[in-house]
């Protein structure tokens, strides 16, 4: 808490959102937040080896409870993936979306872990001194996840519709093929494909950013004395609970947003 270690509440909050960084070169335009990345990368692989385990064991008699977990999982995830997307290649699109929700779920759960154990063991285990521990809570990693969503769009609207036939979507379509409209259309579509991928980021960084934001109020308030450690436990245990479905809730929209882009990609206007 900000009493404890003798920060004041601006300082504890500016200690707790500075991020580990590593220049590149002169440090004047690459810089790399080692703590993003790293946890990130971690991540990635322990959700992609917790499945690898699930499947390596799997059997086709009566399954254990965990394979009877990950199956309703795949099995809800593929159903919404052929509720939304249209295409020939739902093969590819829902392992994608499956692999999206239980990433960015593990990267959301990392704001379960008490802040300021966290930063304890940072500092006096590893040596760092800063470092977030949550990288949806940073607007690179959301930024990073949505602008490689944009990018597949791109790629399956012009793999279905070929470079010619996208051109001509983005000058002729919604509002017809007149030269006059080109322009119009043209600037209509570019609107289109510039605010997906930041209202795709944005809104997961956003409400991550917010629960740590919380987590951390309540926490200095439990700091304050014996009135506010209750009421600090209280509203910090309700907003836990609470935070739960957010976590779950902010994966799963990234997850639906992601198969909805793959699916208009597909499409003609």
């Amino acid at each position: 808490m900000s009493s404890e270690t003798g920060l004041s509440p601006t300082s504890y909050i500016q200690h707790h959102l500075t991020n580990h960084t590593t220049s590149i070169g002169d440090g004047s335009f690459w810089v790399l937040h080692t703590d993003t990345l790293v946890m990130s990368l971690l991540l990635g692989v322990v959700s992609l080896g917790l499945i690898w385990l699930v499947v390596r064991k799997a059997t086709s008699g009566v399954p254990g409870k965990t394979q009877a977990f990950v199956e309703l999982l795949m099995e809800f995830i593929d159903d919404q993936v052929k509720t939304t997307f249209h295409g020939n290649r739902h093969v590819f699109v829902a392992p994608v979306a499956l692999t999206i929700f239980v990433w960015v779920f593990l990267l959301n759960a990392m704001d379960f872990l008490p802040i300021d154990i966290m930063a304890w063991i940072y500092e006096h285990v590893f040596g760092l001194h800063n470092w977030r521990g949550v990288p949806t809570a940073d607007v690179n990693t959301t930024f990073a996840l949505a602008l490689s969503i944009w990018i597949l769009t791109i790629y399956f609207s012009i793999k279905v519709k070929g470079l010619g036939g996208w051109i001509v979507e983005l000058v002729c379509s919604p509002f017809g093929k007149n030269p006059l409209l080109w322009p119009l259309n043209l600037l209509f579509n570019m609107i289109e494909y510039i605010s997906k991928p930041l209202s795709h980021s944005l809104r997961l960084f956003g409400n991550m950013y917010a629960g740590e934001i919380i987590f951390m109020l309540l926490g200095m308030w439990a700091s304050t004395g014996v009135a506010g450690t209750f009421f600090g436990a209280v509203l910090g245990a309700g907003w836990a609970i609470f935070h739960i479905l957010i976590v779950i809730l902010q994966a799963f929209i990234f997850m639906m947003l992601s198969v909805v882009y793959l699916s208009m990609a597909h499409e003609s206007h």
